[in-house]
């Protein structure tokens, strides 16, 4: 299975999550929106989203400064 993440074609697991695509990826996922197929999704429903052969994932990192 393959999806695309951040514009690049990966390898995904079967039944792989986006919260276990954020931790495979060592990612904090206090400073991500994560956008699945062109809808946001919640960070409360990341560990039961699944990641279907073919989505596109986006990944936006959040950055403090002033």
């Amino acid at each position: 299975m393959e999806a695309t993440i951040n514009g690049v074609r990966q390898p995904i697991a079967e039944g792989e999550t986006l919260r276990t695509l954020v931790e495979r990826l060592g990612l904090k996922p206090d400073r991500l929106a994560i956008e699945l197929d062109r809808k946001i999704v919640k960070p409360s429903v990341w560990a039961s989203t699944f990641i279907s052969d073919g989505a596109e994932v986006e990944i936006v990192h959040f950055v403090g400064g002033g």
